[in-house]
């Protein structure tokens, strides 16, 4: 059953690649959605798949960005079907 995932990522996680490796994992995931840089210092991702897919892909995040993350929020919900591809947002 495909389910959407929101995870607010804080700490150092802007300027490590972090979004690039997010987008990497994701499409390795075949999970659609976006990642974006939020004014705040944080990193937004929403995802859309097979909700095993969505919880392994956010904790590889977790895992290669341990050293930067000091927090997180998740929040899940319903798929859309909004999404054909997982991209970069400015």
């Amino acid at each position: 059953m495909k389910k959407r995932l929101r995870v607010l990522f804080s700490g150092r996680v802007q300027g490590v690649g972090f979004r690039f490796t997010v987008r990497s994992l994701a499409r390795e995931k075949r999970a659609v959605g976006w990642v974006r840089n939020c004014p705040d210092g944080s990193v937004e991702i929403v995802a859309e798949g097979e909700e095993a897919a969505l919880s392994d892909l956010a904790a590889q995040i977790e895992t290669e960005f341990q050293d930067y993350i000091s927090g997180k929020q998740l929040e899940w919900g319903t798929s859309t079907g909004e999404f054909a591809d997982f991209g970069i947002r400015m």
